[in-house]
């Protein structure tokens, strides 16, 4: 007899923090501005997760609409980032954050 295991609340939070940590991580630790925008990506997601589980246990729809909001945030993000991360590129031909030291050509 197989048993059936219901997703609970302290399972979406535990996958939850453990994005936040990766993000985090990443965040903290990495030079490369394409993983360190990977890794704010993962902690956006983190919150994503939050505000859609706890919208489904406590009922409502104010979870669902901020996470669409954060999602809306998150594409205008990556693309505002992408593209000072293409000019960073062009002036100092690294995407290394401690080798950018001026903001002068």
């Amino acid at each position: 007899m197989e048993q059936l295991t219901t997703i609970g609340l302290n399972h979406y939070l535990t996958v939850s923090a453990f994005l936040l940590g990766f993000g985090l991580f990443a965040v903290m630790t990495r030079k490369n501005a394409i993983v360190i925008l990977m890794g704010v990506e993962l902690i956006l997601n983190a919150a994503n997760i939050n505000f859609l589980a706890f919208s489904k246990f406590n009922g409502g729809m104010q979870g669902v609409m901020f996470a669409l909001f954060v999602i809306v945030l998150a594409a205008a993000e990556a693309a505002i980032a992408l593209a000072i991360v293409i000019n960073v590129f062009k002036t100092f031909k690294t995407v290394d954050v401690s080798n950018i030291d001026s903001m002068k050509e």
